[in-house]
């Protein structure tokens, strides 16, 4: 089967198109004809939303366990370290349970310089959450969150920033992200 190019999981790692098939990409077989019928295509969008929302639920609840520990420990930074700790251990089990190979010298250093820095941008994520989560409440911390992460992605696909493709702002965008601000300050205390 050959993938008719979209923006897709599988445009970031060829490798795993056959293991994680997204739902907005078509597979066309050898005659000619679509791969999954449109009902599977519906089956696998609900089990991929399922897994965001779970995604979603874990970094709330990541966040509440982080504060409790910084409320044992008295030190965001160390609530922090010991967090991405278990970060690196659950990924180490990861990278081995998926057979991953290790990225030859030649790919790391064609890795665009930007790509390296996901790590800071979590720290910090994981640092201000422990910080302000005491102070805001979970509610009004995420919904803040989700607020941000909506504007930062409206604005980096409009551009292609970091090697998006470039998805302009609509107005239906537009609208959507007005509505969560709007959710945001009907959420505060």
């Amino acid at each position: 089967m050959e993938a008719v190019p979209g923006r897709h999981f599988s445009s970031i790692r060829p490798d795993l198109e056959q293991a994680v098939p997204c739902h907005n990409s078509l597979q066309i077989n050898d005659s000619g004809g679509v791969g999954r019928t449109e009902r599977e295509q519906h089956v696998q969008t609900f089990f991929l939303y399922l897994l965001a929302l779970g995604a979603g639920v874990s970094v709330a609840t990541q966040q509440v366990l982080n504060g409790s520990l910084r409320a044992s420990l008295g030190s965001p930074a160390w609530a922090g370290l010991i967090s991405y700790a278990g970060g690196l251990l659950t990924m180490i089990v990861a990278v081995f349970a998926l057979g991953e190979r290790t990225p030859s010298w030649k790919v790391m250093t064609e890795v665009p310089w930007w790509a390296w820095s996901g790590g800071l941008f979590g720290g910090a994520f994981i640092l201000l959450s422990i910080l302000l989560l005491p102070s805001l409440g979970a509610a009004t911390l995420f919904a803040l969150v989700i607020a941000g992460q909506v504007l930062a992605a409206v604005t980096l696909d409009h551009f292609g920033a970091l090697g998006l493709a470039p998805h302009p702002i609509s107005a239906a965008r537009l609208a959507g992200a007005a509505l969560l601000i709007a959710g945001v300050v009907l959420m505060r205390d």
